[in-house]
């Protein structure tokens, strides 16, 4: 997907986790977010013709949150430094949120490495929306799939794949478990570029 083609978006306001579910389904783009940054916030209503980083960019419009983009088709959120509390707290808060953001960044790469092993769950051609709980050590302790890919093969193979998946990077002490993750179908016509981790067994 070209971020810059412009695409026809129509999406009100309402909670920011299903804007950014609708978001995702009408531009390709794969979004990894905790939860807890979240909960509590709306977007506002995004209407017209925008690439899709300009309509990610009005969607987010006074949430509180900004994108970070783990590659063009994919990002992550973040609390912006400029709007964190000045001195003590918003020191401490934005590290928290930039140390959030990076590991949501790993945990993208790691599972895509785990699910791009394997042809049933090589992400692209299905959707299914997965909670994630990441022990100490990185690895993938409890999978949930919280919407079913519509083909129950799949459904277990995603929790087998994910369950040999290991982040190579340590968790934040301020993570809030567990992680919602999003796969989507590629409506662009170029499924997602797996060519990465072509050869690899998984982690």
């Amino acid at each position: 997907m070209n971020s810059q083609s412009l695409l026809a978006l129509e999406i009100p306001a309402q909670d920011l986790a299903d804007a950014l579910e609708l978001f995702s389904r009408a531009t390709g783009m794969a979004v990894l977010v905790d939860r807890e940054l979240t909960r509590g916030r709306r977007s506002v209503g995004v209407k017209g013709r925008y690439s899709a980083r300009e309509g990610l960019s009005h969607l987010l419009a006074g949430s509180g949150l900004m994108a970070r983009y783990a590659r063009s088709d994919a990002f992550t959120l973040q609390v912006p430094e400029a709007t964190q509390p000045a001195p003590l707290h918003g020191a401490g808060a934005s590290r928290a949120a930039r140390l959030n953001s990076s590991y949501a960044s790993a945990v993208q790469r790691a599972v895509e490495r785990s699910l791009c092993a394997s042809a049933l769950t090589r992400p692209g051609s299905f959707r299914a929306l997965l909670q994630l709980w990441i022990g100490a050590n990185g690895v993938v302790q409890h999978s949930r799939l919280v919407s079913s890919t519509g083909d129950l093969g799949r459904d277990e193979a995603l929790v087998q794949r994910l369950a040999q998946t290991r982040v190579e990077r340590q968790a934040p002490n301020s993570l809030r478990q567990p992680l919602t993750l999003l796969l989507i179908p590629d409506t662009t016509g170029k499924r997602m570029d797996c060519r990465e981790w072509d050869g690899a067994s998984g982690v």
